[in-house]
C-alpha cells in the first residue's frame, strides 16, 4: 500500500510539473522573442504594424485600459519623467489600450486630458494582447533595437518605474 501511495504522489508531482511548465509558457511571450506583427489603429485611425514601429532605441510597450487603476497610475507616473528618459536613452513608449467597443471611446479623452506624449494604439479586439501572451493589465514589455523582448513585468507598484528605467538604460548602453 505504501508503494502505491509513493507511486501516486510521484505521478501527481510529475503531472503537476508538466502542467506548471505549460502554464508558465502561456503567461507571456518569452524573453528574446521577436515582437509579433499585428496591425492596430492609433487614436487618429491610422494603421500601425507592431513589428514595424521604426523607432531608434529601446521601446516600452505598456498594455493598459481606462478601467484599470494600476495601469493609469503606472503610465501617469512614467509621464512625469518621460521627456527626461527620452533625452537620456532615446526610449519611446507605446501605450496599448485593450479597451473594448464599450469603453474605447474614453481612451482619447483620458489620454488627451493627461497630456501623454506616448503613441497610443487601440487593441479593442485584443489580438496584440493575445499575441504577446498578456493575461492581465498592466503588463509592460521592453523591446531592444532589434525588436527582441528583453524585459517583461506584470502589475504595478510604486517604484516599478525605476526598475524599468534601469533596464531601459541597460538596453541603451548607459552604465549606471
Amino acid at each position: 500500500m505504501r508503494k502505491i501511495a509513493v507511486l501516486f504522489l510521484g505521478l501527481a508531482f510529475g503531472l503537476g510539473t508538466f502542467a506548471q511548465a505549460d502554464t508558465i509558457g502561456h503567461q507571456g511571450l518569452g524573453l528574446g522573442k521577436k515582437l509579433p506583427s499585428v496591425k492596430l489603429k492609433d487614436m487618429e485611425g491610422n494603421t500601425v504594424n507592431t513589428a514595424d514601429l521604426g523607432f531608434d532605441g529601446p521601446v516600452v510597450i505598456s498594455f493598459w485600459a481606462t478601467w484599470c487603476s494600476p495601469c493609469k497610475r503606472e503610465l501617469n507616473t512614467i509621464h512625469d519623467d518621460y521627456i527626461d528618459w527620452q533625452d537620456e536613452t532615446g526610449v519611446n513608449l507605446i501605450a496599448v489600450s485593450i479597451d473594448d467597443e464599450k469603453t474605447k471611446n474614453a481612451v482619447p479623452m483620458y489620454v488627451n486630458g493627461k497630456g501623454w506624449e506616448y503613441l497610443v494604439l487601440m487593441d479593442s479586439n485584443q489580438e496584440f494582447k493575445r499575441a504577446m501572451g498578456v493575461n492581465n493589465v498592466p503588463h509592460t514589455f521592453l523591446i531592444d533595437e532589434e525588436g527582441n523582448i528583453v524585459y517583461s513585468h506584470n502589475n504595478y507598484a510604486s517604484g516599478d518605474e525605476d526598475i524599468l528605467y534601469g533596464h531601459i538604460k541597460e538596453v541603451a548602453g548607459i552604465t549606471q
